[in-house]
């Protein structure tokens, strides 16, 4: 998780990314953060983020984030 949120902080410096749950649902992030966490996300876990995981419920928090990417890195 930390390494995670290590990884978040890259992408959007000025974010609690430890605290904040409502990264979406209040504006913090737009489309262009959300397509860099995409981005950064597939090339360090090795992974393909599908269009029908690109949900506000998976980018709202840096937790519901690592639950996706630890579901992904299982399948």
């Amino acid at each position: 998780m930390e390494e995670l949120i290590e990884l978040l902080s890259e992408v959007k410096e000025d974010v609690d990314f430890e605290n904040e749950t409502a990264l979406i649902d209040d504006g913090i992030l737009d489309s262009f953060d959300i397509l860099q966490i995409i981005s950064t996300l597939n090339e360090e876990y090795d992974i393909s983020i599908p269009a029908s995981e690109i949900i506000p419920d998976n980018f709202n928090s840096a937790k519901s984030l690592y639950d996706m990417v630890q579901r992904l890195v299982e399948e």
